[in-house]
């Protein structure tokens, strides 16, 4: 049923959640809404937000508009026109809302202070029963990548996240799943317990950057993730984080720094400042938001 309606956003639950927005409006009367992820609320609802003097400022993660065609997005293509503020995370998005004529200003996926930070100054390989892991979901060719790294260049991967009861066998799952879904501090735990942790880009949403590098940076990890333009210009290459182009190149890299672990200890050092000095937190994010309508 949530599958449902997340892919068929009508009916009496689509309702009742814009009857409660407006509701809600109306009492508090912000000045500013943000809409994080607005799949749910119609062109009526948004009208009726900016006919009480409040800015629509909409916040999207995830890309309605790229190949990977999810589904559910029905409301959220009426709606998004009507925003007062568009937030583009991706280059995609720059280029999209850019054509149409549409406010935005450029954020990016970011990661939380309260939840992303890194261990006690202490924390070493002592304390990381995992040498290669990898936290998420079997997108794209992620499975056969990490099988690949396991089978046949022989390293040591751990894998925590949903979806991989689907796509591995139960000879596999025993080798190499660790954990299902991570979040809060199991999920940061698990970084802290990994001496270095794998990030890729989905390019079905049309990803610059994973947002789960941003994280892992911010966590102190050490950060072995896929060369794109939007990695590069996040963290410095082989100073603040590691990438690869190419599974040997990953292969290569990741047995470097198992075996270079003050190199390694570095890196992840330099990643976890560059991310709190280049504001890539959640609330830097907020602030350039209530900027533009300063």
């Amino acid at each position: 049923m949530n599958n449902l309606r997340l892919r068929y956003p009508l009916g009496p639950f689509i309702s009742s959640i814009n009857r409660a927005l407006i509701e809600h409006v109306d009492k508090v009367r912000p000045e500013i809404v943000i809409l994080d992820k607005p799949m749910f609320f119609t062109p009526q609802t948004i009208q009726r937000i900016k006919d009480q003097g409040a800015k629509v400022v909409i916040y999207m993660q995830d890309n309605p508009f790229g190949p990977r065609n999810d589904g559910g997005w029905q409301q959220f293509y009426r709606i998004y026109p009507m925003a007062d503020l568009l937030c583009a995370i991706r280059e995609a998005d720059v280029k999209r809302y850019r054509a149409q004529s549409l406010p935005y200003i450029q954020t990016m996926f970011s990661y939380e202070p309260s939840v992303h930070f890194p261990p006690e100054p202490a924390w070493g390989d002592k304390d990381r029963e995992y040498d290669i892991s990898y936290i998420g979901h079997p997108h794209e060719q992620r499975p056969a990548f990490l099988l690949q790294l396991a089978e046949q260049y022989g390293l040591p991967i751990s894998i925590s996240g949903n979806g991989w009861d689907n796509v591995l066998n139960d000879s596999q799952k025993k080798k190499y799943l660790r954990n299902g879904f991570l979040k809060g501090a199991a999920y940061r735990q698990t970084i802290w317990r990994s001496k270095v942790n794998l990030s890729f880009v989905t390019q079905l949403n049309e990803d610059d950057i994973a947002h789960k590098s941003i994280e892992i940076a911010a966590s102190g990890g050490f950060l072995l993730a896929l060369r794109t333009p939007g990695h590069q210009a996040c963290f410095e290459e082989d100073k603040e984080a590691a990438f690869f182009s190419t599974i040997d190149e990953c292969a290569e890299k990741a047995r470097y720094y198992l075996e270079h672990p003050i190199e390694r200890e570095e890196i992840a050092r330099r990643g976890h400042a560059r991310a709190i000095q280049n504001q890539y937190s959640n609330d830097a994010q907020l602030t350039r938001i209530m900027k533009y309508f300063a």
